[in-house]
């Protein structure tokens, strides 16, 4: 636990209007990395508007570094095909986690961040206080391909021994 900083849970909540890569449609999973960490969704079969929600969690060692977010299309016969990326920065997440907030009302908007050519937002993204924990949800615009978008919602997991600072 070396230099650990805490665990933080990505929920991939669902896609929106990805890419075709099979007649018709697709078989669609996301990959996440952090570093040398890679987590991986499960396959949503012949679905270009996929309804994961499911939890993927990553040590964070470094709060530095960028996630990455990759989808692909799963072939059975031939190498998958990539379906878009795209990277977010966790630094104002963590900046909320910092706040002191036990006695702010459930629902408050910490901060708002809006879609920049710096980030892969494809709308507004709200970090907030919500039943007494700090939570981000982002949809990101993903690249390198001609359509989608990927909705996504961040929780910080405290590890005990381990401290954020």
């Amino acid at each position: 636990m070396n230099n650990l900083k805490g665990l933080l849970r990505i929920r991939i909540k669902r896609g929106v209007n990805l890419a075709v890569r099979d007649i018709n449609t697709s078989d669609p999973y996301i990959i996440i990395r952090m570093g040398k960490q890679k987590v991986k969704t499960r396959i949503m079969e012949r679905d270009v508007n996929p309804e994961w929600n499911e939890d993927l969690t990553i040590f964070v060692y470094n709060t530095e570094l960028p996630i990455k977010l990759e989808v692909y299309d799963h072939d059975f016969f031939s190498t998958d095909d990539k379906m878009g990326d795209a990277e977010f920065d966790i630094q104002p997440f963590l900046e909320g986690l910092k706040m002191n907030l036990k006695s702010v009302p459930s629902g408050t908007i910490i901060t708002r961040i809006k879609p920049s050519k710096s980030n892969w937002l494809a709308e507004e993204s709200c970090i907030t206080w919500r039943d007494n924990v700090v939570v981000q949800e982002l949809c990101l615009r993903l690249r390198n391909v001609e359509c989608g978008e990927v909705e996504i919602e961040l929780h910080w997991i405290d590890v005990p021994g381990c401290k954020l600072v």
